[in-house]
This record gives C-alpha cells, sequence and structure tokens, in this order.
C-alpha cells in the first residue's frame, strides 16, 4: 500500500517535500504581515529602529553585550575572523570538516590574509584538546611562522550530521583559548538546535566564546540573514568591517522583523524538526540498502549512505524522488543528505519514506530480472 501511494502520486505531482536545507523555508504569514508594517530606517547612519530591537534581543538571548545583523552568515563568520585577526599573517585553528575551512570559498585567507590551520575533526564535530593545543604556534618561532590568534567551533557541527558541541567540552576549549591568550569564535549557524538537543540555554552553551554567528534562516526559519554576538566592543569593529564587505544595507528592519517573529514562534519548534529526523532515520534504516547512523541523529540533519553492492547511486536515486515532488542533496555518488524544518510535517516523512522503499524495490527488482536473465 505505501508504495502504491509513491506510484499515485508520481502520475500528478501536487506535492512537494523539500529536505534540501532548512533554509528553503517559506516565510510564514506572521512574517510577511510582520514586514509589511515594519518600522525602518536608514541602519547605515544607525538609526533602524526594527534593527535595534533584532540585536539588542539576540545579544540578551545569546548573554553578549551586543549584537549585528549581517546579510549572510559566510559574511558573519569572516567578519568575525577578521576582527579576531586583525594582522594579516595571522592563524586560525579550525576543523578540517568546518564550514568556515570547506565551504565559504577561502574568504578568511584571501580576503583577510588569515591562514587556517586545520586540526582533523572528529565524528561528532569535535577536535582532540591535545591535537588543538599542540596546533598553537610557539610565540618565540614569529620570525618564521604565522601568529595563532583563534580557535573556531562549529555547533551543530554540519558535515557530522548535526552533532551537537557539548558545554562542557566548549569551555575547554574556552579554558585553552585563554591559557594560550587566544580568541574563541563559534560558528553557531544552528546553535539553537543544539541548545534545544541539548537542553542546555544558549547562553550557557556560548558563553565561553569571545564570538558567535547564529544563522537567522537555517533552523528557526527567517528568509534572510545572520546575525553576530560579542563585546561592545567587537561589535563596533565588526559593524566597520560590515560597511568595508558591502554589507551595509539601508532599511533592514523589513528583514529583522521577519527574524524576530522566527525567534518568537519557531525555536520552540526546532525539537518537533529532530523526532521527524529521528523518525525519517529510523525508517529509512530498515530499507535494505541504505545505511544510516541513528545514533548519529541529533538534531535535524541526517545522512544516507548507499550499501555496495546495490548497484544504484544517489543520482538515480535523487531523481526519482525529485520526479516524485521529493527533494534531497547529493554529497557524492554513495552518500545523499536531508535537513529536517519547520514545514515539513510528519505526513511528508511518511510519504518520503513510501517513496524511498518504492524506489529501492524497483530497483531489486529490476536487478533480480537482469540476474534471472544472464543465468539463462
Amino acid at each position: 500500500m505505501v508504495a502504491e501511494k509513491c506510484h499515485l502520486e508520481e502520475k500528478m505531482v501536487t506535492r512537494i517535500v523539500d529536505l534540501r536545507s532548512d533554509t528553503v523555508t517559506k516565510p510564514t504569514e506572521a512574517m510577511r504581515a510582520a514586514m509589511a508594517s515594519a518600522e525602518v530606517d536608514d541602519d547605515v547612519l544607525g538609526n533602524d529602529p526594527t534593527a535595534f530591537r533584532l540585536e539588542a534581543e539576540m545579544a540578551k538571548t545569546m548573554g553578549k553585550e551586543a549584537a549585528l545583523f549581517v546579510p549572510s552568515g559566510t559574511m558573519g563568520n569572516l567578519i568575525c575572523v577578521l576582527v579576531h585577526c586583525d594582522v594579516r599573517g595571522s592563524e586560525v585553528i579550525l576543523g578540517d570538516n568546518c564550514h568556515i575551512y570547506i565551504y565559504e570559498n577561502g574568504g578568511i585567507a584571501t580576503i583577510g590574509g588569515v591562514h587556517p590551520r586545520p586540526v582533523k575533526n572528529n565524528d561528532d564535530g569535535t577536535m582532540d584538546i591535545d591535537l588543538i593545543e599542540t596546533a598553537i604556534r610557539d610565540p618565540r618561532g614569529e620570525l618564521l611562522y604565522p601568529t595563532t590568534k583563534l580557535i573556531c567551533l562549529e555547533n551543530t557541527h554540519a558535515n557530522s550530521g548535526g552533532r551537537c558541541l557539548s558545554v562542557e567540552y566548549t569551555d575547554r576549549v574556552g579554558e585553552l583559548a585563554k591559557k594560550h591568550g587566544l580568541k574563541l569564535h563559534i560558528d553557531g549557524a544552528r546553535i539553537f538546535n543544539a541548545s534545544v538537543a541539548l537542553g542546555i540555554p544558549v547562553d550557557r552553551l556560548v558563553q565561553a566564546a569571545d564570538s558567535v554567528s547564529v544563522c537567522l534562516s537555517k533552523g528557526i526559519g527567517a528568509p534572510v540573514g545572520s546575525v553576530i554576538v560579542g563585546s561592545e566592543n567587537f561589535i563596533a569593529k565588526a559593524r566597520r568591517l560590515r560597511k568595508t564587505l558591502g554589507g551595509g544595507m539601508r532599511q533592514i528592519g523589513i528583514l529583522c522583523a521577519a527574524a524576530l517573529v522566527a525567534l518568537q514562534e519557531n525555536i520552540g519548534k526546532l525539537e518537533n524538526d529532530h523526532k521527524k529526523a529521528r523518525l525519517l532515520a529510523d525508517g529509512l534504516r530498515e530499507l535494505k540498502g541504505l545505511r544510516v547512523d541513528t545514533l548519529g541523529v541529533e538534531t535535524n540533519i541526517v545522512f544516507i549512505d548507499i550499501e555496495d553492492g546495490i548497484q544504484t547511486r544517489a543520482e538515480k536515486i535523487c531523481k526519482y524522488l525529485e520526479e516524485r515532488g521529493i527533494l534531497l542533496m547529493q554529497e557524492s555518488s554513495s552518500r545523499m543528505r536531508v535537513v529536517l524544518h519547520h514545514q515539513i510535517s510528519a505526513s511528508d516523512v511518511q510519504y518520503a519514506l513510501s517513496c524511498f522503499k518504492a524506489m529501492l524495490t524497483t530497483n531489486q527488482q529490476v536487478v533480480k530480472g537482469v540476474e534471472k536473465e544472464m543465468d539463462d
């Protein structure tokens, strides 16, 4: 019956289940209404009242002195690194599988002249404390080596499947940074997901950090933007860098109004997103030919690996599912990624599972037919 349902829906695709990312959400009616009625002014001149409200709310929520709205998470991370590493040739220690190192176009190096020193990420997104300490340059070698200025963490860690860094681990890295006179930045694109999953208030989770970037358009579903938080002095420098990088916009209150709605309405929905991710992961694990690390599904990201010998590739599965209205991200020829968000229902999850099952069943029948012909 499940497979039949999938085959019926494929005849006329009226249902879209978009699992590519939590960045694909559409603004809610409440967000659109808030945007339409937002009180605005010129933020570059420092006068947009709705931007003030959002920045004050985020600073309070994150337990920091001040905050700054930026157009994107990539710009937010770049600004934070450049504020901390204010001398060209400075070095930042970060994970070899983290977003800043892999997916941000090498901006810290090409724009900022900051040298990345990658340390191996473990499967849970952490870096071994002793490896971090070993990577810190000896100041006595400054004639030859870059000068270590900063350590970066990512929480949740996207490439590790949305795994959460514990408050204990973050505190230990913070202590190490202080011991060596370094700063700690957290790429907290999905920090609210981590807070909800761990049951730790978000301000406590980032207490050890000197700066944090928080994405508004991922888990909490605002249409645009990120916010960076830190000390008043840090944010004053960040504001100037934002202008340098072309991120100073005018009536940003229109965007900030939607973000305020997201903070009020969607943080409480994250726990349900995590439940839907586990529901999907548990269902996929039961399907022959797929492998899912269900124990590693801590938040809203699920990686799906294709087992050897199944004689199909991720591209074929993605195409089959897309024809039935299910969109997901192909990571490689044998790996796919799905991300749950507040606009995916439990019914959508069941529909996706039914289509995965139908696809794999069809593939197995084809393989068996080919094998039978070869035997004959």
